[in-house]
């Protein structure tokens, strides 16, 4: 075995929260660490794939429309800087939903004390504007003109590679879990290497619960989620970024975007799916999976109901009961941070996660909804 390789900080998992708060940290000065068993953004991660939304609105948690506010605009900072301003799609997104939805309604008020930009468009409008869509059951929506899309996958490497200029030294290798109590003074890889260090931060998203099985197994949520790319016809301009912003359907429970880089109409349900482990689940879309989508698809894009689907995904979310972020400290070991509870919404929050975490390793406590004892091991999820 090596001898220990010392750090102020080893950040395990360089999904998009691993990645941003190993950055944050060497901005601040400290020697990091980033270990990833497969790879930044790899295909079986929750933070893979091409694309994700960034959106400001999210109902009346004026936190996460906060750190969405302040996440862009790092994105943003590190996009130009890495001279590919093409990772961010300024598509515009477009919430909408029935009559009185609570959700929208408390949307508004925390949109306009943040000084997000937003119009409001009633039912006869949506269907003037955007004659492509299905608005049954749709009374109204909420569009943010300055919102979008992320290209994922692409996002994360960018984040990795500018963190490794700024001094993080990044290695592909799977690190074991701690074992014992107390503080820890190092992490061993399965390649039988260690990696010394103050504090370690696991920020490794569905494998959380397989690493720490006592505290996380049953805090943890993975869940099977499909994605489908929807072929659009020949010569159809009305998929593409100019005539369709990312939307959120929320009666629905389903989002999607336009047809960004030839690659289809981008569509999926929100609804969590069976509870999986990612090392082992399989990412082939089923039959039934199949005639779900299409027959939404038809719904809500009637021009697209014999659409060819030209990809699909198999990923998965990793939410707590609440849908609400986790970190903390491990209860046994307190120079361990647990990082996670992301799927399904964190992805845009990669930059203000970063700093968050960045923060909470020189002070005693932070903010206690991603606390792990507000944690619990039934899903209620009040977070979208």
């Amino acid at each position: 075995m090596s001898s220990a390789k010392t750090y102020d900080v080893v950040v395990v998992g360089a999904g998009v929260f691993g990645a941003w708060t190993a950055l944050a940290l060497a901005q601040r000065g400290k020697r990091v660490a980033l270990l990833e068993a497969y790879g930044p953004g790899h295909s079986r991660s929750s933070s893979g794939d091409e694309s994700r939304i960034i959106r400001m609105g999210y109902g009346a948690d004026e936190i996460y429309t906060r750190w969405s506010a302040r996440s862009l605009h790092l994105w943003k900072e590190l996009f130009a800087a890495a001279r590919d301003e093409s990772l961010f799609q300024e598509t515009g997104v477009l919430w909408l939903a029935e009559a009185g939805n609570a959700s929208l309604e408390a949307a508004r008020g925390v949109l306009t004390r943040c000084g997000v930009k937003f119009t409001e468009l009633d039912r006869a409008a949506l269907i003037e504007k955007y004659p492509q869509i299905n608005f049954a059951g749709i009374e109204g929506g909420i569009y943010e003109p300055e919102s979008g899309v992320l290209m994922a996958r692409r996002s994360v490497a960018a984040v990795v590679t500018t963190a490794q200029r700024v001094g993080v030294e990044y290695k592909t290798a799977q690190a074991l879990a701690p074992e014992g109590s107390g503080e820890i003074s190092q992490v061993e890889t399965s390649g039988g290497e260690t990696f010394a260090a103050r504090q370690f931060v696991f920020a490794c998203g569905a494998w959380l619960g397989k690493v720490f099985p006592e505290v996380l197994g049953e805090r943890i949520f993975p869940t099977r989620q499909e994605v489908y790319y929807i072929g659009v016809p020949a010569g159809d301009e009305r998929f593409s970024p100019s005539a369709l912003p990312t939307f959120l359907f929320k009666p629905d429970e389903s989002y999607g975007m336009p047809n960004l880089d030839g690659r289809g109409l981008k569509i999926a349900l929100d609804r969590h799916g069976e509870r999986v482990d990612p090392d082992t689940q399989s990412r082939i879309v089923t039959a039934l999976e199949l005639e779900r989508i299409q027959k939404y698809v038809a719904y809500r894009f009637p021009a697209l109901k014999d659409a060819p689907i030209v990809e699909t995904r198999v990923c998965q979310y990793e939410n707590t009961s609440s849908g609400d972020f986790l970190v903390d400290r491990h209860p046994g070991m307190p120079n361990v941070w647990l990082v996670g509870g992301g799927s399904g919404h964190g992805f845009k929050h990669g930059p203000a996660m970063g700093e968050y975490v960045a923060g909470q390793l020189s002070v005693a406590r932070g903010e206690p909804r991603f606390s792990l004892e507000s944690k619990l091991s039934v899903q209620k999820r009040t977070v979208y």
